[in-house]
Order: structure tokens, then sequence, then C-alpha cells
């Protein structure tokens, strides 16, 4: 054993837990677990946890079934809740020889963070993660996605369920290790947000699914429901998941000059570019279901076009207005991401997009200063202003064509959310919805 597992067994002892979990995620996002007593946590370490990896969605075909789950012992938390006597580890899928399982969405992540470790970088990442509370009650009864509060933007409340809801997600989650930037009342009613502190991309992944896990969990408990659809209500906005994104050459922010424009390097220019030029086919691993388009293109701050500017919150990238001369916070913001993509393809994806703009020496286009979703169609023209795909389908087909993301997905991946995708087109265009009954409908 190494020292990072002497210490987990050492705790485990120490703590008297009784359970650990090993949690792994698959292809569409979905967290698994698998449960073992303390008995079981040097086999595990050893020899990993084996299990049927064609029952999990994209993990691997029938005819290579067999799986082991190899819990990362850096990950290793006690969890904070209702259970106690719980911890949990994340897992890396292997196969009986010990290779990476192709359809591993975390491993996937690795080795694109070993890409850039390679050209000696770090890939960190800070996610704003939005969703929306209602009323479990309302809901039960009448089908009523009934908000638990109709406060707005930063609203100051003394009463509400929401702010007691965030200040306990908020505990718990700083109990577990995972640290909270901020957290605030969001424009829509019932819409909150909580900020996680950046962090290296991998960890930051693994935090977003703990955090998932630690909303619904407490949600239960409160008798709401939570959320992380993109677009749950027509009327109001969307909940996203912007994500600040930087590299690091050691303890060097590569992002930032301060002679360049506005304190860019050239690095960073370039990554942008990535981000830009590579976004129609990253969009369906960034925004991967039916409902993130209609977050997309209904309004409420989403972005639609493909354009970067500073401080300009109507762009696909922005760059924020940093703490002057201040190296370390040099960074873009991206802000097509949802909350219900899967953080590990997602990184990856925006990963490969801005280091292929870096390697290939990809100009930077001009930066839209204006509010781009007030153009004319003809004015976005004229600057190259495109827009972002407009449906799922768009997406996957532009995906399909993507030689870069088929490099960075790795064939098992890459061909799983292709056609799980499409599926999901398919069905959801089958449906006969509420707003064609009411149009379409002769009925007086």
């Amino acid at each position: 054993m190494d020292r990072q597992q002497e210490y987990v067994v050492r705790t485990v002892e120490e703590r008297d837990l009784r359970f650990i979990q090993l949690w792994f995620t698959d292809v569409l996002g979905i967290l698994k677990s698998v449960t073992i007593a303390p008995a079981e946590l040097l086999g595990a370490f050893e020899e990993g946890v084996g299990f049927d990896g064609s029952a999990v969605e994209g993990l691997t075909r029938v005819f290579e079934a067999d799986m082991l789950a190899r819990p990362d012992a850096a990950t290793f938390q006690v969890l904070s809740g209702s259970e106690e006597g719980l911890a949990r580890m994340f897992c890396d899928i292997v196969t009986p020889d010990g290779a990476p399982a192709r359809g591993d969405s975390r491993q996937v992540l690795r080795r694109m963070l070993s890409r850039a470790a390679d050209a000696g970088l770090t890939f960190y990442t800070h996610p704003e993660i939005e969703f929306y509370l209602f009323d479990g009650d309302a809901y039960a009864a009448r089908g009523e996605l009934l908000p638990v509060d109709r406060d707005g933007y930063f609203e100051h409340s003394t009463t509400t369920i929401a702010r007691v809801f965030r200040r306990e997600a908020v505990t718990r989650l700083e109990d577990m290790g995972i640290s909270v930037e901020y957290t605030h009342h969001e424009g829509g009613p019932g819409q909150q947000e909580i900020d996680l502190r950046y962090a290296d991309a991998l960890t930051t992944a693994d935090n977003i699914q703990t955090f998932k896990q630690v909303i619904q969990e407490l949600a239960e408990e409160r008798g709401v429901i939570a959320t992380f659809m993109p677009k749950p209500l027509v009327a109001e906005p969307g909940s996203g998941m912007h994500t600040h994104l930087s590299l690091f050459e050691g303890d060097r922010n590569a992002f930032f000059d301060p002679a360049g424009p506005y304190q860019l390097s050239v690095t960073a220019r370039r990554f942008i570019a990535g981000l830009l030029h590579h976004a129609p086919e990253t969009t369906a691993l960034t925004c991967q279901h039916v409902n993130s388009y209609k977050r997309l293109w209904g309004g409420g701050e989403a972005p639609s076009f493909i354009c970067w500017g500073h401080n300009n919150r109507s762009a696909l990238v922005r760059v924020p207005l940093a703490k002057p001369d201040k190296a370390r916070s040099a960074r873009v913001e991206y802000r097509s991401l949802d909350p219900a993509a899967n953080p590990y393809l997602a990184f990856a994806a925006l990963l490969a997009a801005g280091l292929a703009g870096i390697e290939g020496e990809y100009e930077l286009p001009e930066g839209a200063e204006d509010d781009v979703w007030m153009l004319s169609d003809e004015e976005r023209r004229a600057l190259g202003i495109a827009p972002l795909p407009a449906s799922l389908h768009r997406a996957v087909e532009l995906l399909e064509r993507s030689e870069l993301m088929a490099a960075t997905l790795g064939e098992d991946a890459f061909d799983f959310v292709a056609r799980n995708k499409h599926q999901e087109w398919q069905d959801y265009r089958a449906q006969v919805t509420p707003f064609e009954l009411k149009h379409f409908l002769p009925v007086t």
C-alpha cells in the first residue's frame, strides 16, 4: 500500500466507519456506486472490485463485460449528512489486466490532463453551479413546478427555505473538504447558485459529482425538488454552469501577461481561439440534452453565439475583469456549459479545444464589446459571429464530424455518446407536446 491508502485504512479504523462507497460516473454523467465493508478495503486497493461493465451506460461491450472499479485513495472523504459512518472514494475503471476502460469518462479527462502535463501545463477550473428548488408537495399532488420562493438575483431574505437550504449545503460541502467560494439567489424564482473554489480539473469534476449528490440528498430530506435541468421553466432563466478556466506552468499563470491586451498572454489568446473555433463540435458535450438548447436559445443571459468579449456576459467566452496586476487571477469564463453535463467529458473537450488553439497557433478574432443578442443577423454575419447549434440534433451532427473530439473521447465513448444523443433526439422528436395540442387540436 502507498501512504494515501494507509491513511484511508487508518482513518476508517479510527473513526469506526461502517461502509465505504466506491463511486464512478457513466458516459452520460450519472453517478454509480458500490458499497463495501471495511474488511474489503485492502482487497479493493490491491485488486479492485469486480462488476458487470456491460450493464453500465457506454462503459464496455457485452463480450468485454468484466470490469474492475479501482478506488483512488486521494479522493477519500467521510460523507457529511444524515447517515453516520459512511465514506466515499472515486474510482477509475480498468479491465482485468489493468488497462484503463475505454468508456470510463474519468479516464478520458485523465488522458487530456496528461497531454497538458506533457507540455508542462496544469488545467484549473472553477464552476458556478445553478439549480432550481421546487415545492415537493405541490409536484406530488398536482404535478406543478412551484418554486420555493419568488426571490430574485442576490435577493436578501430572512425567511425562505432557499436561504437555509444553501447554508446547509455549504456546511455539508465544507465538512467534506469541498471549498465553496460563495453562494446566492439567482435570477429565477427558486433558482440558486453555489460556486466551488477553483481546483485542478479532475478534482473539480469529482467535486461537481459530489455536489450534485449532496444537493439531491438534502432536497429529499427537506421535502423539496432540486433540479439541474438546464431549462425547467419556460418564462424564467435557465440554469448554467459558467466555468472559469486557466492554465498554469508550475506556479506561474500561463494566461497572464502584464503587457498583453487585457493582461492576456499569447497562450491565453490562442486558448480562447481554440475554444471558439471548436465550439460547434464541443457543444454536444457541454450541453448534452435536448433541454439544454432551450436554455441556450431561451434568453436570460445564456450564450447563443460564438464570440468572446472582455467582461461581456452575452459572449460565449468572457474575459472577467481581473484584479489589477494579480497574475493568478487571469482566466477565461466559458458560459455555455450547463449543470446537466458530464463534467469529465466536458472539461476534456474544452481542454482539447484550447490546446488545439495553442498548438495550432490559432489567431483570436476581434472581441465583441456590444450586446450580441441585440445585434441583427446581418450585423452578426458582418462581424463573423456564428451561432451555436440550435438543437441537440445539430450539435451531434457536428460532434460526429470532429476528428478532435473523436481523438479526445476515444472510439468507444465517442460512438456511445453519438448513438445515445441521436436516440434522445429521436425520442424527443416523437413526442406530442402540450404546445401542439394547444395550437393544433380543433377544440373550442
